[in-house]
């Protein structure tokens, strides 16, 4: 994983898989992790073998190097293409082109995903961590959505998450702008968890994965899938609402090893299934 790469390339994204958690990793440092179309062919395969692994209940996101999480899309290769005539005008979205759907366009991925952000997170890479659950910053971490300056849209959701998770005001005013957002500022606006010296990094991602690790695999995802799904519904609306990965997790084995590992005094078995 990923596979079918041309003879002599190397790889853009590492993939990695230890003790229920996947580790997807940009490797792209000397571009800043910008995104070219094999990146996103890459992704692809990587995120439908994330959701569809049984052994896996987590997922952390990064960038290679201790610069960038990732700049978003190649511009150079954006410009090459153009100049050819093989880049067609783009907008929201990414049907049609390679790595459809994207991340940010997989709105039924109930497993949680961790961004950890080790510099520039701009663009694409902004809007990747947007779609995550969990962001983690280094001090010196920035965040912004440029496109504006570049005659572009934020098209892979920037736009439209950024202005639900931030006051409407707050996120109009970086998305028409693209101006920086600090990471001392992200985390006052509560656009993530945690910021951190680089030195600790790791070790609070960690922290993040383990918390989730110690929760049933199934009663996560529902608490995300509920979460998202009636964001915009009444509360009526929401109580009343149907919800997969809840149905799921009613009739599971950890609905009931939960309690009895609590009234027994032991961790519990989570089965995930």
């Amino acid at each position: 994983m990923p596979n079918r790469l041309p003879d002599g390339e190397r790889p853009r994204v590492r993939y990695e898989k230890k003790d229920r958690v996947a580790y997807v990793t940009l490797d792209r440092p000397h571009v800043l992790n910008a995104m070219d179309l094999a990146t996103h062919a890459e992704l692809a395969e990587i995120w439908d073998d994330f959701e569809r692994d049984d052994d896996v209940w987590v997922g952390v996101l990064t960038g290679a190097g201790d610069r960038a999480f990732s700049v978003g899309q190649d511009l150079k290769e954006l410009v090459r293409r153009t100049e050819e005539g093989a880049a067609a005008p783009s907008s929201f979205g990414s049907a049609g082109r390679p790595g459809w759907p994207r991340l940010t366009e997989r709105f039924g991925l109930a497993k949680p995903l961790v961004a950890r952000v080790n510099g520039y997170a701009l663009g694409g890479g902004f809007e990747l961590a947007l779609a995550c659950d969990i962001i983690v910053a280094v001090e010196e971490a920035e965040f912004a959505l440029p496109e504006a300056r570049l005659g572009l849209v934020a098209g892979a959701g920037g736009v439209f998450r950024l202005t639900r998770q931030l006051p409407l005001r707050t996120a109009l005013g970086y998305a028409m702008t693209g101006r920086r957002i600090p990471a001392a500022r992200a985390l006052a606006l509560g656009l993530v968890n945690d910021v951190v010296p680089a030195a600790e990094l790791d070790a609070c991602v960690a922290g993040w994965v383990a918390d989730l690790l110690a929760c049933a695999p199934l009663a996560v995802r529902a608490v995300k899938e509920a979460a998202l799904a009636s964001a915009h519904l009444s509360l009526e609306e929401a109580f009343a609402g149907s919800y997969r990965w809840e149905r799921a997790r009613m009739h599971s084995h950890d609905a009931v090893e939960g309690p009895r590992a609590f009234v027994e005094k032991r961790p519990p078995r989570w089965r995930g299934a």
